[in-house]
């Protein structure tokens, strides 16, 4: 399953509120048992309308996380740990459903959604208990004026007119009043389409930007930033954001194209402490979208543990990929919820992964003494570095080690350099190098080094020519679309290749089709463990030029009969040859 979460988990566990806010939505507690305090809330407009809610197992951990505190002995105590939640699921998995129920929470007079203090047995024992916000104010926006009502507003308007408390609201089409013990305004939500007025901003609670990625327009992305700057002024109220969406348009500069990017960043160690919690989940690669039953999987696998809805839902979905004329890519954006396009990868995953022989852990790999080609790629700092062999004869390629960053890693860290110093001594000494084809610009020393200890043998690769890099490229697709590559399944490298995207230049080769070169198919991905691949690659197909492999003239003596006449032997014999006989074996 392909998600990015972070914070990644956690060695502790946070106290929470989401036990408390779960009971009061659902009207059961965390034991199942029918809730003393709360009657519960119900489904809005849908199949199940007006049906009791209920919480899968996702949304109830993300109501766990959403509500997340620091604990009793931080100096922030009961503080919220997160001022920022941002979920990132499929269409049609009901999120914006779980985000209405959220704000419902949050606006409700009893709403146990802030912490008002610690109970417990001792002091190693304690939990939060819950309280309603004072006066609360909640802008829902959505990304334009029609569309507000249709989304969470929308929702969030039916749970408070139709709901068990419907009492406690004054319900209209653009605000919703919460009202206090003699009718008066005692909090509200509103429905939004940009930013608020300067008023209305300072006393924000809490606030829900619905499907983000629709949020292009500079004017959206400058009312995301401004109503982030106004979650400060309310402290005493731990104000915070949420934000639902599904994945956007690669480069539109949406608000959840910012938002992913940073979580990200997070992920890559470049953010201390974070205040936002986020989770994306989409179909991996690997799936094979032109058979029904591969994208039936895709869609499987970028739902999660909820699963399907209905019986067939999946089918019906996957079916939608057979229209005439159907945009392929936005269905693959929607309900795959990927950024990227399996058609911007420079290689054919499915076909690539097929050609594994037995699996990572049943093939050893190239066996001693083989003469190999090697290919080495990477950077030393915040990224990755990989080399690769290729057995000359078979094809057969492995990892023979790669450096990654790790996620929690600190800004200063780099890719050891005694370890690739004794990754490359190690090859040399197992195999018969012919060549190790490298790209120098990050490992100029070390590159210099090994030449001079293996001057026939190493040689600088430049990856930045895009002419020779693009035949690579298209080499090494060739060569998977042909089956000439074989590889052990190491999921690094099947990382990796699906990690490369395909990048056109503006020039042409001798066939007249653009020059291809390989590119991040995202910021984060790695691929330098592919590059490396593609330079084994090129080096075996040199070396094969140079006549490497060619069967060689050889002489071993053989008897000579009693007359001096050569014996016949059917497997070696040469009838009119001298003395000794000459036969070719590879070399």
């Amino acid at each position: 399953m392909t998600t990015l979460v972070v914070p990644p988990r956690d060695k502790m566990a946070y106290p929470t509120l989401g036990w408390q806010v779960a009971e009061f939505l659902t009207g059961f507690d965390r034991k199942g048992n029918k809730s003393e305090n709360w009657p519960g809330s119900i489904f809005g407009p849908g199949s199940l309308k007006g049906e009791k809610y209920r919480l899968d197992g996702e949304k109830f951990g993300a109501t766990l996380k959403a509500y997340e505190l620091f604990p009793h002995n931080h100096e922030l105590a009961g503080r919220r740990r997160f001022k920022r939640v941002g979920l990132s699921w499929r269409k049609g998995t009901a999120k914006t459903e779980w985000a209405a129920q959220i704000a419902y929470a949050e606006l409700h007079p009893d709403g146990p959604v802030r912490f008002d203090h610690w109970e417990g047995w001792n002091d190693k024992e304690v939990w939060p208990v819950g309280r309603p916000v004072t006066d609360p104010y909640i802008p829902m926006v959505a990304y334009n004026e029609d569309q507000a009502e249709e989304l969470a507003y929308g929702a969030l308007m039916f749970l408070c007119r139709e709901g068990y408390d419907g009492d406690f609201f004054d319900v209209g089409t653009t605000r919703i009043i919460r009202l206090g013990g003699r009718g008066e305004d005692d909090g509200k939500a509103v429905a939004l389409a940009g930013s608020p007025n300067a008023n209305d901003g300072a006393r924000t609670t809490f606030q829900h930007f619905d499907e983000t990625h629709r949020m292009e327009l500079p004017r959206l992305v400058k009312a995301h930033e401004t109503m982030l700057a106004n979650i400060p002024k309310r402290p005493l109220d731990d104000p915070w954001s949420l934000e639902t969406t599904t994945a956007g348009r690669p480069g539109g500069g949406s608000v959840a194209e910012v938002t992913h990017k940073e979580a990200e960043q997070i992920a890559q160690g470049h953010v201390k402490d974070p205040d936002l919690f986020f989770m994306h989940r989409e179909a991996g690669p690997g799936h094979n979208l032109k058979t029904l039953e591969g994208r039936i999987e895709a869609i499987r696998e970028a739902t999660g543990p909820a699963g399907e809805y209905g019986p067939g839902q999946f089918h019906d979905i996957a079916k939608q990929w057979d229209r005439p004329g159907v945009d392929k890519t936005y269905l693959e954006r929607v309900w795959l919820n990927r950024w990227t396009r399996s058609d911007l990868q420079a290689f054919d995953l499915i076909k690539f992964d097929a050609l594994s022989k037995g699996g990572f852990q049943l093939v050893p790999g190239i066996g001693e003494n083989r003469k190999v080609t090697l290919g080495f790629d990477g950077a030393r700092f915040r990224d990755s570095t990989g080399l690769v062999a290729t057995d000359i004869e078979t094809g057969f390629q492995q990892v023979v080690d790669l450096w990654e960053r790790p996620d929690n890693a600190s800004d200063d860290w780099q890719v050891p350099e005694h370890e690739v110093n004794e990754a490359v001594l190690q090859a040399f000494t197992t195999w018969q190098v012919w060549r190790m084809y490298g790209d120098p610009p990050h490992w100029q020393e070390e590159f210099g080094a090994w030449a001079g200890k293996w001057p026939d043998q190493v040689v600088a690769w430049w990856t930045a020519r895009r002419q020779p890099m693009g035949r690579a490229v298209r080499a090494y697709r060739e060569a998977i679309d042909s089956g000439a590559i074989h590889h052990n399944g190491d999921e690094r490298l099947i990382r990796h290749t699906g990690n490369a995207g395909r990048v056109e230049t503006n020039l042409y080769d001798e066939d007249g089709q653009k020059v291809v070169i390989l590119g991040k198919i995202r910021p984060e991905a790695k691929f330098d463990l592919c590059m490396a691949a593609v330079l084994s690659w090129q080096a075996r197909i040199d070396a094969l030029a140079a006549g490497v492999m060619e069967l060689e003239e050889t002489f071993v003596p053989y008897r000579l009969d009693r007359a001096g006449r050569a014996q016949e032997r059917q497997d070696t014999a040469v009838k009119d040859g001298p003395t000794f006989r000459t036969y070719r074996r590879p070399r």
